[in-house]
């Protein structure tokens, strides 16, 4: 008889995320263990209670989930539970603080339903951020020129700088935007944006999208009004408007969701996967 599935939620938060929690229900777990205020200091005898308390055959039955709002943090507490496992002796775990993986796997996959990327030159806007940094990760992987944008150069610079050391053949350029000048030079002869800032500010009005030359994909991910990039409405979902194919936050959320959700009922297939950034991207290329 096989045994139930259990998920370990660990959050970095001061309380487990809720909507986590649901998602991992809805995908199949059939129990859940949310632990908080998880560090890289206190993972590793939870960890040890995955590892040692189911025979080799049903450890593909025990996953981890690694979620919180800082993301910095859940990546010491990935690296944690790796150094944790051995040989055989391991769980399936999968990272996402903040919802960075999945939404910026979602995002770069629906750019690539129209666009070859490794023939396109994109711009990230806010690119420092949690999603940005992965969605700059996931257009290297793809081949794309990008340009990393951001109103301080040189935290654009520090992204170019930890993306290139995983991809030392990334197309990046570090480009400023604290002006609406320096903002449409670095969207100039672009076929992608892919807005990814905080809620509520807007990064590019409509009319300087408009005046993009171009311009063929934009995304923005950022459901709270005003929208990100001028136009764009949270439900777009590839459709065309004055030239330009957009998609909005809760358009790309659905792809999202899938993702999520799909990525934890794989979890409990073997025991020895890592779903990160790049594992998440390839299911959600698959699903598309």
């Amino acid at each position: 008889m096989s045994k139930p599935k259990i998920l370990l939620q660990l959050d970095t938060d001061q309380q487990p995320s809720v909507f986590d929690s649901v998602v991992a229900i809805d995908a199949g777990a059939d129990h859940l263990l949310p632990h908080h205020a998880i560090t890289a200091a206190n993972v590793r005898e939870r960890v040890h209670g995955c590892m040692f308390t189911r025979g080799p055959a049903d450890l593909h039955n025990t996953a981890i989930f690694v979620g919180g709002s800082d993301v910095a943090a859940g990546e010491a507490v990935l690296a944690e539970i790796r150094r944790s496992f051995f040989g055989p002796v391991r769980v399936s775990v999968m990272l996402d603080p903040s919802g960075a993986n999945t939404t910026a796997a979602a995002a770069v996959c629906a750019a690539r339903r129209h666009l070859t990327l490794s023939d396109t030159t994109a711009v990230v806007l806010a690119a420092t951020g949690p999603v940005g940094q992965r969605v700059v990760r996931l257009l290297s992987l793809e081949g794309a020129q990008v340009r990393v944008a951001s109103r301080r150069l040189e935290r654009a610079e520090g992204v170019c700088d930890a993306v290139t050391e995983r991809y030392p053949a990334a197309r990046l350029i570090a480009v400023p935007t604290g002006s609406e000048e320096e903002t449409a030079a670095a969207l100039a002869g672009a076929q992608l944006v892919i807005a990814t800032g905080a809620a509520g500010v807007e990064l590019a009005s409509r009319e300087l999208l408009g005046r993009t030359g171009g311009l063929r994909v934009a995304i923005d991910l950022n459901a709270v009004p005003p929208a990100g990039l001028g136009g764009i409405e949270a439900m777009d979902r590839g459709v065309e408007k004055e030239g330009i194919i957009r998609y909005g936050a809760l358009g790309v959320g659905a792809t999202k969701m899938k993702v999520h959700k799909t990525a934890i009922q794989r979890l409990f297939e073997s025991n020895d996967q890592i779903l990160d950034a790049e594992e998440l991207y390839a299911i959600a290329c698959e699903l598309a």
